[in-house]
């Protein structure tokens, strides 16, 4: 009997349909959707936009290379130009986050002529060989050694560390704005331009990875905003379109304008049906308030958390994270808890070794995440009963 490789722990939940921040098992039972496949589905089960988008192009053509010209590429760049970093200028679309991380560091090796790296302590950047170099978990880089490149870690918002490591032998230093698998640590100003600061005086490429900060999940369209600086290279994913598998590597002109033919390629990168995905997904975002939405309602999910950490003392160390990418750190593993939540109509995830990961669509309600607030302190609060002396 044929049977699918088992890399995540299973559910034992058979999930039917999806609508907003909802899904539906095969019981007919509803969830709230915290958990949004590792966080794509920002924009919502089924966007009415983005689905839009996708069965007209399914009606035209789903399969054309990049290398041909198409009205529905032309309207996708001009949509890109309202939501991009201006001083960012060239961009290639591919299918993954991992991917657009792949492309971001085989630019840097190629302006730089470098092979080492800067990445960070809980930092995740993805599983192919060359984001894996950069993701620091030592269980998902077990055995694969060696890695293409060399990558030093450093510890997250440490400064000093940065300006020590960051030399003219680097060819880049990769971040996340916050940390998504790693823990939900947000960056602080001062280290984000402590990086700038130091690839500027060792002319090596600030790579910003966005593939689940940005797109407005945390109440700003791209989080590293927040501290002013301007990245070399931005990556991005997951949400942008809308549940369809696109990324994009956008870059300054500098380093667009040396990459010469042949240096990389997708077969299925910018297809039409992801084009279609991200015109659909870009449409959303402008359209909706997406970005003014999730800050609304990642204000709300704020208090309600600190409200139920306060509560929960005995097992909830702090809140942590920015928008609706938020978290629990919990003082035991979550793997519990979220169980707990699963059995009470909540699908979450874990960050980290002890976060409790919470990444619902931008149009979760006040009632939503009221009713979550009282499901996750149900929760806590049955799990603190059965641990000894509970």
């Amino acid at each position: 009997m044929l049977k699918l490789m088992s890399f995540y722990a299973p559910r034992n939940l058979k999930i039917v349909r999806g609508e907003g921040q909802y899904v539906w098992d095969d019981a007919g039972r509803r969830y709230l959707d915290c958990h949004t496949g590792h966080g794509v589905a920002f924009l919502g089960h089924r966007n009415p936009i983005v689905v839009e988008e996708i069965r007209n192009q399914l009606e035209k053509i789903m399969v054309l290379s990049p290398v041909f010209d198409s009205d529905l590429k032309d309207e996708v760049i001009r949509l890109l130009e309202k939501i991009l970093p201006r001083h960012l200028t060239h961009f290639y679309l591919l299918n993954s986050g991992s991917e657009a991380v792949e492309l971001s560091l085989k630019l840097a090796r190629r302006i730089t002529g470098r092979r080492r790296f800067i990445s960070f302590i809980n930092g995740f950047h993805g599983r192919t060989m060359g984001a894996l170099a950069m993701t620091w978990n030592p269980s998902y880089r077990r055995d694969y050694d060696p890695f293409p490149w060399e990558v030093e870690f450093l510890p997250y918002n440490d400064a000093g560390a940065v300006e020590r490591a960051v030399d003219e032998k680097a060819a880049g230093v990769i971040v996340e704005p916050v940390q998504g698998e790693g823990g939900l640590s947000a960056a602080t100003p001062e280290f984000l331009k402590a990086i700038r600061d130091r690839c500027d005086a060792a002319g090596a490429l600030m790579i910003i990875d966005e593939v689940q900060s940005g797109f407005g999940r945390t109440g700003v369209l791209w989080a590293y905003q927040r501290s002013g600086v301007e990245p070399d290279i931005l990556v991005a994913g997951k949400s942008i379109g809308g549940g369809f598998p696109v990324s994009i590597t956008v870059v300054r002109k500098e380093v667009g304008e040396k990459i010469e033919a042949g240096a990389h390629g997708s077969t299925h990168g910018g297809n039409p049906l992801a084009l279609a995905a991200l015109k659909g997904g870009i449409r959303a975002l402008l359209e909706d308030r997406v970005v003014e939405k999730a800050a609304e309602a990642g204000e709300l999910m704020g208090r309600m958390l600190e409200k139920v950490a306060s509560d929960n003392p005995e097992s909830v160390r702090g809140v942590r994270g920015l928008g609706l990418m938020r978290g629990l750190e919990l003082r035991w593993n979550p793997a519990p808890c979220i169980q707990e939540l699963q059995s009470r109509g909540v699908l979450a995830l874990r960050a980290g070794l002890t976060v409790l990961r919470l990444l619902p669509p931008y149009m979760i309600t006040g009632r939503d995440i009221e009713e979550l607030g009282e499901k996750l302190d149900d929760s806590l609060k049955t799990l603190a009963a059965k641990k000894p002396g509970g």
